[in-house]
């Protein structure tokens, strides 16, 4: 399947905001967005004074979602259309959806520094769902569900290093993290409420609903 290869960081000057994607990066002053705070090209300085129309500003949030998970378009459109289905809001569904493929929790559990890297964990065959080898970076996760480093995966030198830092990670209330295990749980379904996004998922179920 075709990915995004390119660099990212300009993903966040383009939305105006740190979306993440580079890890510990994104903390230090060599962030693009420390270092040059407007969007890229020749007239970025300009874009943030330009006032966006609706649509504008749905397409930017939909691309920003995108960007922050790493899903393209085609899975991403499949994932709303699956919140859809669901009891309740669209928005507080989709954005739970999200939430709950493989590759985000991997990420949000502290075995990787971004959902990219966590991908690429996945897609190497270090992890395992329920006890079976899992490398399915979309595969969602349901209540009950245990993730875990493979044993064979434990003794890499990547994991070794992670252990410590695990002990000090902490995770969402709807996730549980066994440090010394290197497991966690998917306790409950993330709600609204317990997702620390910045996104407007209205704009996004606005755009789809055109």
């Amino acid at each position: 399947m075709a990915r995004y290869t390119g660099p990212v960081c300009k993903h966040c000057r383009r939305a105006g905001e740190k979306l993440f994607l580079k890890g510990e990066r994104c903390f230090s002053p060599k962030c693009a967005m420390e270092r040059r705070g407007y969007a890229p090209g020749m007239h970025g300085r300009r874009q943030f004074r330009r006032r966006a129309s609706d649509y504008s500003l749905q397409v930017s949030e939909k691309q920003k979602a995108r960007r922050i998970y790493g899903v393209l378009e085609r899975q991403f459109r499949r994932h709303y259309r699956e919140a859809e289905r669901m009891e309740g809001l669209t928005g507080a569904n989709f954005l739970s959806v999200l939430e709950r493929r493989l590759d985000n929790v991997v990420y949000r559990l502290g075995f990787a520094d971004s959902r990219r890297q966590a991908r690429q964990l996945i897609l190497h065959g270090h992890f395992e769902v329920n006890g079976q080898k899992t490398d399915i970076p979309s595969c969602l996760i349901k209540p009950g569900d245990v993730i875990a480093v493979r044993e064979n995966s434990k003794a890499k030198v990547y994991f070794r290093a992670i252990r410590e830092v695990l002990r000090q990670t902490a995770v969402p209330d709807w996730l549980r993290l066994d440090a010394e295990g290197m497991a966690g749980q998917l306790l409950v379904l993330p709600s609204r409420e317990a997702i620390d996004s910045t996104l407007a998922e209205q704009r996004i179920v606005e755009y789809y609903s055109r």
